[in-house]
């Protein structure tokens, strides 16, 4: 990833707002700006130059302004709503805010009276049938509608994404096998063992409980034969 090897050679905010310039000064046009936080990545700790996330947060924030034109948004992947809706307040006019925000991603989309965010992140794709139904009900004007059925699906969000959020997509991943999406639940480098069989039972009931269980039948004979490998029997 550039990211990484731009957050190993900078020195400071400057070296940042020197290689976003140069970059967006040749892009033909608008591009989305990702600010990926060092839960889901380590190799991205103290990026924009800071360790702390307000003082990058600036940084980011001037780079923008410098490049309004070239940037139709930004996403911010730091699973703190407080911090996405302060820096949403404080875009550029014309700059989206895409939410990154695994934990809080309902009520940032549903917004306040100055603004909301526009849905792009991870869970969405464990969670797509639930999404779809949720973010029409939002489009037809039913805040109502919206919440309630997000509401379970935020549970859900939050254990796949808890610490250590890195492995979130051993989660996703479990939930496409659950779901028959693939006939396996093997990953790159062993990473369906990065979290725990507790986890996993977890995942099962957090989605059942949202609806996301395309068969239920399946589902269970699944998770039964992925309690099975680890000498569970029932």
């Amino acid at each position: 990833m550039a990211s990484r090897a731009l957050a190993a050679c900078a020195t400071g905010p400057d070296d940042y707002a020197q290689v976003y310039d140069h970059i967006l000064a040749q892009v033909r046009d608008p591009v989305m700006i990702h600010w990926l936080g060092d839960m889901f990545d380590p190799a991205l700790t103290g990026y924009w130059g800071h360790s702390d996330p307000n003082a990058a947060m600036d940084v980011c924030l001037d780079v923008l302004a410098s490049n309004a034109a070239k940037v139709d948004g930004i996403k911010i992947s730091l699973l703190d709503k407080d911090k996405e809706i302060s820096m949403r307040r404080h875009l550029p006019n014309d700059v989206r805010m895409y939410t990154g925000d695994d934990f809080n991603f309902a009520e940032l989309i549903a917004g306040d009276e100055q603004g909301y965010s526009d849905a792009l992140l991870g869970i969405f794709d464990a969670i797509a049938p639930a999404a779809s139904v949720a973010l029409g009900a939002l489009a037809e004007g039913d805040e109502a509608r919206f919440h309630q059925i997000l509401e379970p699906t935020v549970a859900l969000s939050r254990h796949i994404f808890q610490a250590p959020t890195r492995f979130y997509k051993t989660g996703v991943v479990f939930m496409a096998y659950l779901n028959g999406h693939q006939n396996h639940f093997t990953m790159v480098g062993g990473q369906q063992s990065a979290r725990s069989l507790q986890h996993l039972a977890e995942l099962f009931r957090l989605a059942d409980a949202s609806g996301l269980l395309a068969d239920p039948d399946l589902a269970a004979a699944r998770m039964k034969a992925t309690l099975a490998v680890h000498g569970v029997e029932g």
